[in-house]
């Protein structure tokens, strides 16, 4: 009896199947192809056994071809055997839809067809090899992290320069309008109303700052009308090209001595880098400041070129609400050469991409140079704590 019993508890426990003639909810989060792919597609089935007995089409897509705003729309279809049909009307734009599909199992897999009608525009639907997802598996896959840190112990995991705010989608456009003509700045492609925002009813604004004026920002974000939830979030510094020093030495009562630092950081970037500082600047949107220093140009010297090398930094305290304690991030260098000679000049091109980063080996022990000179400590990513 104890044995059966035991057997009996143990197939209870595992049986991932429902009671028989209880409703099972599965899920298609893609069906190839449909829209050309740029379709986001979550069919929603509910079945009696092999029996689909009502589904829900989530349809999300470019509003206009190649466009980067999006129209969705939410369709309850009929389920008539292998036919799936239904109309409504598009969320955006109020344009009518239909939809006529046939679903039919092809072993593990379901295959569709049929066509989708949004306004004037007919999709015809021919997808195979369609896999579907249990209610749990759906759920997993479900994105509900926005990465906003309201109020964080210090700036190791969030950046100091970079907020972000959650606010409702028909708070957005008042809440974006407001931001005119202060010391900021929005990425443009963090504007677009994403497929997952608009299913959500909920848009997160990355917003780049000076850290100095951050949480002057945060709180009066978490005011504006329709802001779910504002605070930092993950930005350009990186841990092991940041140092952290006392701030003492470098502020003028509670102001950073702006210019003392950015000389210190030119002057020993000099050092490592073999150039000659060039220029300082602050960014009054971001905080950030841009160094440029100039160097011989060693690619072909008989040419007498110029190496110009750019690097940002970013300097705030290493916590919010202020600290003793200043933190500094640098880039890793950009080198671009030109030819800065008397006389005729060579045009030169810079054939390398824009979107590859810079060569690690252009850094010549900066950060660690730094550190020296500032009396620094430096990030220890074993131990998740300063050294």
């Amino acid at each position: 009896m104890t044995a059966s019993s035991s057997s009996t508890f143990a197939d209870m426990k595992l049986s991932t199947k429902p009671a028989a003639g209880a409703d099972e909810i599965r899920y298609f989060t893609s069906i190839d192809g449909l829209m050309d792919g740029s379709a986001d597609v979550i069919l929603k089935e509910t079945r009696q056994g092999r029996t689909v007995t009502s589904a829900v089409l989530d349809l999300c897509y470019p509003a206009e071809k190649g466009s980067d705003r999006k129209d969705r729309f939410v369709a309850n279809l009929a389920v008539n055997g292998q036919t799936l049909s239904g109309t409504t009307q598009s969320l955006g734009d109020k344009l009518p839809v239909t939809v006529n599909l046939t679903r039919r199992p092809t072993g593990d897999t379901f295959e569709f067809k049929g066509r989708i009608s949004i306004g004037q525009t007919a999709t015809e639907v021919a997808s195979s090899d369609n896999s579907d997802l249990s209610e749990r598996e759906f759920e997993d896959n479900q994105s509900t992290e926005d990465g906003i840190n309201p109020a964080p112990k210090d700036f190791t995991e969030v950046s100091p320069e970079s907020i972000a705010v959650r606010v409702k989608l028909d708070a957005a456009a008042d809440f974006l309008k407001s931001l005119k003509g202060q010391d900021l700045e929005i990425s443009v492609s963090g504007l677009a109303v994403t497929c997952d925002a608009l299913r959500a009813g909920e848009q997160t604004v990355n917003i780049t700052v000076d850290p100095d004026h951050a949480a002057a920002l945060i709180a009066r974000a978490k005011a504006a009308p329709g802001v779910v939830s504002a605070g930092w979030t993950t930005g350009i510094v990186e841990m092991d090209r940041t140092i952290r020093f006392a701030a003492s030495d470098w502020r003028d009562g509670d102001k950073l001595n702006k210019d003392k630092l950015a000389a210190a950081v030119a002057n020993v970037l000099a050092k490592t880098l073999a150039a000659k500082p060039s220029a300082a600047a602050w960014d009054a949107h971001t905080g950030k400041l841009k160094l440029t220093l100039k160097r011989p140009s060693q690619i072909y010297p008989a040419l007498d070129l110029t190496d110009r090398i750019e690097v940002d930094a970013l300097v705030s305290p290493d916590k919010p609400g202020g600290s003793d304690r200043l933190m500094l991030w640098i880039s890793t260098p950009v080198v671009s050469t030109s030819d800065e000679s008397p006389g005729p000049k060579l045009n030169l091109a810079d054939d390398s991409s824009s979107d590859e980063e810079a060569d690690p080996k252009d850094d010549n022990g900066s950060v660690d140079a730094l550190a020296k000179e500032f009396r620094a400590q430096r990030w220890d990513p074993d131990k998740s704590t300063w050294k």
